[in-house]
């Protein structure tokens, strides 16, 4: 093992590797627990491995932690983690903490934390580099940093002071939206709503997109009605319909009232379709353009890093308005059309005739099959006066089509499509499809006049 001391902010997404060098995941966390009078002793790791389950190693299987990675013994358990009591996260839960020095020279905050092996696969925690409140009035000064032992400090946060989340959000900053909002689930639930707070509202937007709904309306339950309608701006509109669906019909008109008036049309006109249609499972933002835009502006458009890849695979052409519910729906050109044309070609003269728009209130079922059938990745929805209203993704039938805990199962059988199992709803316009019962915790969008 090496004798070096290890920072452990910076152990956070360290690979993970078997003896014979191939690798078996990435470390997300050191497990620690409380001894008396002795500094806190290292446990294991939580390690990230393939289909981003987080897996518990032992510190016993760990052969070598230094210059960047780890090395097993290749034995990992599998099942999931589960944080038990008495054990401590030192990236989740101790950075950002408040410790009290001993010696009555006031308090710091833990930026970082040193571990060192004392005997083999004896790992505990030495030191703890704290930063100092600030002196100066400048907005740009920080406060001075040092380091102590363990005997040296006390913990302030099992006091009630708020244990700020600064220090976790940096290593959380390169995460993907669904790692972070892995890693956001994976915390305790009062830490996961520190850590939310302290997310910008895109940020904790794109987190929420990718939770569970009974997750999602947990962590906005906990943000006041200001913060909660700024998140739900930046959210794409059929993830915001499918979350204010959940919430009462009071907090959702209020939330609804507050929204930028722009974006709250777009989730209004969404609550208004069945969540079982293509009404009901459209976003309202694809791209569109009119006949005589060319293929160097159609490319320009799609290019745009903020698009969803599903999004930017076709561009939808209508006569004016451009926003939906847009003029009459043309067609759709595919991005590897134009890419056959030169740039100046009037994307008019592109359109798929093969391709036909999806009414909004045509089934989810009916959906799925023509994207199936046509191995398409998006599908148009109109109204019934041809007019762009939306367009249905393949991520968005997934979703449907998925369980509602597929994000957190073990289960590597095939999926069957439960979420067809039609959440119930009751409307004169639409008959839902009924492929067996209702999911839990689901409850259909409301509608604008109140009826569900």
């Amino acid at each position: 093992m090496s004798a070096a001391r290890v920072f452990v902010a910076r152990l956070a997404g360290c690979s993970v590797f078997d003896p014979a060098g191939d690798k078996v995941g990435r470390v997300r966390d050191v497990i620690v627990v409380y001894r008396n009078a002795q500094p806190p002793r290292v446990v294991g790791l939580v390690v990230e491995v393939p289909g981003k389950r987080r897996v518990f190693l032992s510190i016993g299987r760990v052969t070598s932690i230094g210059s960047g990675q780890i090395i097993t013994t290749g034995m990992i358990n599998l099942r999931r983690f589960e944080q038990r009591g008495g054990e401590l996260r030192l990236i989740a839960e101790m950075l950002g903490r408040r410790m009290k020095f001993v010696d009555g020279s006031g308090t710091a905050i833990v930026e970082d934390i040193s571990i060192e092996e004392r005997e083999p696969s004896e790992w505990e925690i030495t030191e703890l580099f704290l930063r100092r409140p600030k002196t100066s009035a400048s907005p740009f000064a920080k406060g001075q940093t040092t380091f102590a032992k363990w005997s040296e400090v006390r913990d302030t946060t099992v006091t009630g002071e708020s244990q700020s989340a600064t220090q976790l959000l940096a290593t959380y900053e390169e995460l993907l939206p669904a790692d972070l909002a892995n890693a956001l689930l994976d915390l305790p639930e009062q830490r996961m709503i520190e850590v939310a707070e302290e997310l910008s509202d895109d940020r904790l937007a794109d987190a929420l997109e990718e939770m569970p709904e009974t997750d999602q309306v947990g962590i906005l339950n906990q943000l006041g009605d200001d913060r909660a309608a700024n998140v739900l701006d930046q959210m794409q509109p059929d993830d915001a319909a499918d979350l204010i669906a959940q919430l009462s019909d009071e907090r959702g008109e209020v939330l609804l009232d507050l929204m930028q008036p722009e974006e709250a049309e777009d989730v209004r006109m969404l609550l208004a379709y069945a969540p079982d249609t293509a009404g009901g499972l459209m976003t309202t933002e694809p791209i569109i353009v009119s006949a005589d835009a060319t293929v160097a502006e159609g490319l320009a458009l799609i290019r745009r890093h903020e698009l969803a890849p599903a999004l930017g695979a076709a561009v939808c052409v209508t006569l004016p308005p451009y926003e939906p519910p847009t003029g009459r729906f043309l067609g759709m050109v595919h991005f590897q059309r134009m890419l056959r044309y030169p740039p100046n070609e009037r994307l008019g003269t592109l359109l798929d005739r093969n391709l036909e728009p999806v009414r909004a209130d045509a089934s989810a079922a009916e959906v799925s099959r023509i994207l199936a059938s046509y191995n398409l990745v998006s599908v148009p929805v109109v109204d019934v006066n041809q007019r762009l209203v939306g367009v249905v993704t393949i991520d968005d039938v997934l979703d449907y089509l998925l369980p509602d805990d597929w994000r957190s199962t073990d289960n590597d059988e095939p999926v069957l499509p439960p979420r067809a199992r039609a959440r119930q709803y009751t409307s004169t316009e639409t008959t839902p499809i009924a492929v067996g019962t209702p999911p839990p915790n689901r409850s259909p969008r409301r509608s604008n006049n109140g009826t569900s």
